[in-house]
């Protein structure tokens, strides 16, 4: 995921209806902050850079086609400023995507760039639109829930050995039983196997899996979902030059007005068919 670090804590973060497929819909913008609408009249084009390695927010379709959560978005968001024949996405290899935007070639990095302050101090941000959650899967007939520190008292917990989420395991559940695996396979392969109770892991990874051939129907979401700045970074957010910080509030203008209009919960639903949350 590109090294994606927290989130600031002006956003809101709300579970809304789950809607015609039944999937709990997040939206992390805080929709009582007032951003004025921007004025882009004397900006020729508008140019995003995202890659192709990061699905399902930026990958090519089965037609070779650029395709992605962060390329509809792109698109939203020019349709909300009104410069939709002034937009363009381009896609190129991750680590050229800095030295793109640095060299003007580029206006704005929409590719699950790292908001650290390492990046902070070369790029500006909008604010953070998408956060990762770390959840619990357990086998589907044996579910645990909230509070999940009751509910895994005596019982073992895979996780895998080094991750951010281990580490996130220990100083949320302390106390409680962690089992670690080498890899995220063979933590997989023991929760299905029974061998443990749960597994504790990053939400949007497990969501696929958990829809996918080689989990076969056996385990569900547990409890949850847990956000940590500290653990699990500052989510998603769009990276411009930091001279154009005017840009960055533009797009913190649409993107608000994509979710008040329920467009961003359209596309969590066209990409996470399993949600995260």
């Amino acid at each position: 995921m590109h090294g994606l670090v927290t989130f600031a804590a002006a956003v809101v973060f709300w579970l809304g209806p789950a809607m015609a497929q039944q999937v709990e819909v997040p939206n992390f913008w805080d929709q009582h902050q007032r951003v004025s609408r921007p004025d882009l009249s004397e900006r020729r084009q508008i140019r995003f850079l995202t890659s192709v390695d990061f699905p399902p927010f930026n990958f090519l379709n089965d037609r070779g086609r650029l395709s992605g959560f962060h390329v509809d978005l792109a698109r939203a968001i020019c349709a909300e400023l009104g410069v939709t024949d002034r937009c363009q996405i381009q896609a190129m290899p991750f680590r050229d995507l800095g030295p793109a935007l640095k060299a003007k070639k580029g206006d704005a990095i929409l590719a699950g760039l790292a908001v650290t302050p390492e990046n902070r101090r070369e790029f500006a941000f909008t604010q953070p639109f998408f956060r990762f959650p770390a959840r619990f899967i357990t086998l589907k007939e044996k579910p645990l829930a909230e509070p999940m520190v009751s509910s895994l008292s005596a019982k073992t917990v895979a996780v895998v050995a080094g991750s951010a989420h281990e580490a996130m395991f220990a100083a949320f559940f302390p106390g409680l039983l962690a089992k670690p695996f080498p890899t995220r396979q063979d933590a997989l392969e023991a929760l299905k196997a029974g061998t443990v109770d749960a597994l504790f892991g990053d939400g949007v990874d497990l969501s696929f899996w958990l829809s996918s051939n080689d989990a076969g129907g056996c385990c569900v979401f547990s409890g949850g979902p847990y956000l940590s700045d500290r653990f699990l970074g500052e989510g998603l957010a769009i990276a411009v030059s930091p001279d154009d910080a005017e840009l960055a509030t533009a797009f913190d203008y649409a993107i608000g007005r994509v979710v008040a209009k329920g467009g961003f919960s359209e596309l969590l639903l066209r990409y996470f068919p399993v949600s995260a949350f």
